[in-house]
């Protein structure tokens, strides 16, 4: 499977969200907490060009935010874009 980095916060329900879904795909997760770290949620910002978490990269692809996810896993191409 391609790495994936997730930023999220501690106290985000989306974060959860996105991150379940990962666990269910067998998806190993490098986590990105940025609760209180302004410095990380600004490198983040730039990375992703937005300033909310979750923010997901899967291998050099962002993939956007947890609905963004959900949609990949909805579209049936999830699977395909985590596979090495």
């Amino acid at each position: 499977m391609k790495q994936v980095v997730i930023y999220t916060a501690s106290n985000c329900p989306y974060c959860h969200l996105a991150k379940e879904l990962l666990r269910t795909k067998g998806a190993a997760y490098e986590e990105i907490d940025v609760t209180g770290n302004a410095p990380l949620r600004s490198e983040m910002a730039a990375k992703a060009g937005r300033s909310t978490v979750p923010q997901i990269w899967i291998g050099e692809t962002h993939v956007g935010g947890c609905d963004d996810l959900h949609a990949l896993e909805r579209s049936g191409k999830l699977d395909g874009l985590l596979a090495a």
